[in-house]
């Protein structure tokens, strides 16, 4: 049996954690993001540190494969990167993350786990939604994440 080629040869792919309150998902997401070739960007206050246990141990060795940004504002982030789509991962809208055609360096932003994102970026028309039996609050941030991330390597190829 022939040995598989890279499988990612996907565009570029960009995960912001608005900040994030769980290290543990943060780990998590940033071994998704090793593994699938994103930049992971941490804006604003964490809940943690980048040095706890937990997060080191939920990311595994792979943190230093990690394209890792650390960004104070989400203005300073929409000032590096002004001709970038973002969209923004919300339980407020009825617009699926299935419905967008991803392109090539866009940002996917999700919120905290306990309050999701502020109220200007679910009102925002690039607000998407992940569809879940009604009456649950919400799904898990690095089950959210993966499930994003994958649908973008999807749609531009494997």
């Amino acid at each position: 049996m022939q040995k598989a080629e890279s499988y990612l040869t996907m565009s570029k792919l960009n995960i912001v954690l608005y900040e994030p309150e769980i290290p543990q998902n943060t780990g998590n997401i940033a071994r998704l993001c090793a593994c699938t070739g994103s930049s992971l960007y941490l804006v604003g206050k964490l809940g943690f540190s980048l040095t706890s246990k937990y997060t080191k141990r939920a990311g595994l060795d792979y943190w230093d494969s990690v394209d890792l940004h650390k960004i104070d504002t989400m203005d300073e982030l929409f000032e590096a990167n002004k001709d970038a789509n973002f969209y923004y991962l919300t339980t407020k809208t009825n617009r699926l993350y299935t419905d967008v055609k991803f392109q090539d360096g866009d940002f996917i932003v999700f919120g905290p786990e306990t309050r999701g994102l502020p109220e200007k970026y679910v009102t925002d028309k690039n607000a998407l939604t992940i569809p879940m039996k009604e009456g649950q609050r919400s799904l898990n941030l690095s089950n959210s994440v993966a499930i994003v991330a994958y649908e973008v390597i999807r749609q531009n190829g494997l």
